[in-house]
């Protein structure tokens, strides 16, 4: 229970909710980057798919795919089958942890240039590591995971890490709210498309692995409670959509109400920019994601 008079936290959602959108990029761009499929299939995995779930999930171990599509979440099951657990009979999971590390080091070399060393990483670095200080596992398995990898020593690996932590932790959380909702993978997928703001829909599907039947008869359930028509949230839609959000972003808040206000500003002040440099290099390609 929570009392009535427990005081606010230093830093307001809107405040925490850009500090992770300006340190999102600098772990997730790497899922597009040329640098994972050749660094991990070097170890011997498999280019696509795999080296997205191996890389991801070997932090746990050589976990089986029903840990992945749990951690995961909006993945088909019948595709991370395909991939997991036959990955770790090509590589173990600490050659794709450390191959993993490589190949962050070379992509945001690639796309930052210059600024990979600068003197504003290192700072970053310092106040993401700072962050993460006061994060726990509980209830937080793929957070918990990397968690449990030591902290690299250069900086531009540091600011990688830092930013993957806060983000597998505030993922955790939010398949958690998801739950609480009774939205399952396929439909949070399918909702988050819908506000424009993720994937496109058919982006989505075809990266998620699900079939013209799977992500139809989904739709008909979302469209039976009221929450979508012919692929548009109703209102409804909307407002869980909005709550959903909502809720992730107070179970987030802890790691930049740690920092404070004036430091979690400076976080969005050092990653926008390298974050939009990352963008504007041609991390991400074009025709996937929504507005």
């Amino acid at each position: 229970m929570v009392s009535a008079d427990q005081s606010a936290p230093a830093v307001d959602t809107a405040l925490a909710n850009r500090a992770h959108r300006a340190t999102e990029p600098l772990h997730n761009h790497l899922y597009f980057a040329p640098e994972q499929d050749e660094h991990l299939s070097a170890v011997g995995l498999r280019p696509g798919r795999m080296c997205y779930f191996a890389g991801r999930a070997a932090p746990m171990g050589a976990v089986g795919p029903g840990t992945v599509t749990a951690t995961f979440y909006n993945f088909s099951p019948a595709i991370v089958a395909r991939h997991i657990p036959r990955a770790w009979t090509l590589a173990g999971p600490e050659q794709v942890i450390a191959a993993r590390l490589d190949a962050a080091r070379a992509s945001l070399t690639r796309l930052l240039g210059d600024a990979a060393g600068s003197a504003e990483i290192e700072e970053l670095a310092g106040l993401l590591r700072e962050a993460c200080s006061v994060l726990t596992p509980e209830g937080r398995p793929l957070y918990a995971g990397h968690a449990d990898q030591p902290w690299p020593e250069e900086p531009l690996l540091q600011a990688w890490h830092g930013a993957t932590l806060l983000r597998e932790h505030r993922g955790d959380g939010h398949i958690a709210v998801l739950v609480g909702h009774g939205l399952s993978g396929i439909e949070a997928l399918q909702s988050h498309s819908a506000t424009g703001r993720g994937f496109t829909p058919a982006a989505a599907q075809a990266l998620r692995g699900w079939t013209d039947e799977e992500w139809a008869a989904s739709l008909a359930r979302l469209a039976e409670r009221d929450l979508v028509v012919d692929g548009d949230l109703t209102e409804a839609g909307q407002q869980l959509r909005a709550q959903v959000e909502a809720e992730t972003d107070a179970l987030a808040v802890e790691p930049w109400a740690h920092l404070g206000a004036e430091r979690t500003t400076r976080v969005v002040e050092l990653a926008k920019p390298l974050s939009a440099r990352i963008a504007g290099a041609g991390a991400y390609p074009d025709g996937v994601f929504g507005k």
